[in-house]
């Protein structure tokens, strides 16, 4: 929980590196508290209705999507940098299949073990 809570209090640091940890537990805790958003708006019925289709999803979970959009992208972009890759890279996901497999070597790949030109190891940092 202490790196959901540091990503959204560097909400939109794109500068400096994320470590492994950093990014891995905010995505754990993201896709648990949008399970618990999209429970919420089944539960109140403020689910998205489109035609005869009732879609999983309301106001709540896109409330809280658009909300973390901003701190999502910086956290992605520091794991970049953690591994000594520009922040553009981000649109690698934008390649089908490819692009995705590449990102994900890249978002597990070990950080740097020395300072890059995007600053010092975080792992070298006490936190």
């Amino acid at each position: 929980m202490k790196w959901y809570l540091k990503v959204l209090k560097d909400y939109a640091t794109f500068s400096g590196r994320a470590r492994r940890s950093e990014y891995w537990f905010f995505v754990l805790f993201n896709m648990i508290f949008g399970i618990i958003a999209i429970l919420i708006d089944n539960i109140m019925g403020t689910k998205f209705q489109i035609g005869s289709q009732t879609l999983l999803y309301g106001y709540i979970y896109m409330f809280y999507v658009l909300a973390l959009f901003v701190p999502s992208s910086a956290v992605l972009v520091r794991r970049l940098h953690d591994v000594g890759k520009s922040g553009w890279f981000f649109f690698i996901f934008l390649i089908p299949i490819i692009g995705w497999i590449w990102g994900l070597v890249l978002l597990f790949k070990d950080s740097d073990s020395l300072e890059n030109k995007y600053g010092a190891n975080p792992k070298s940092i006490a936190t």
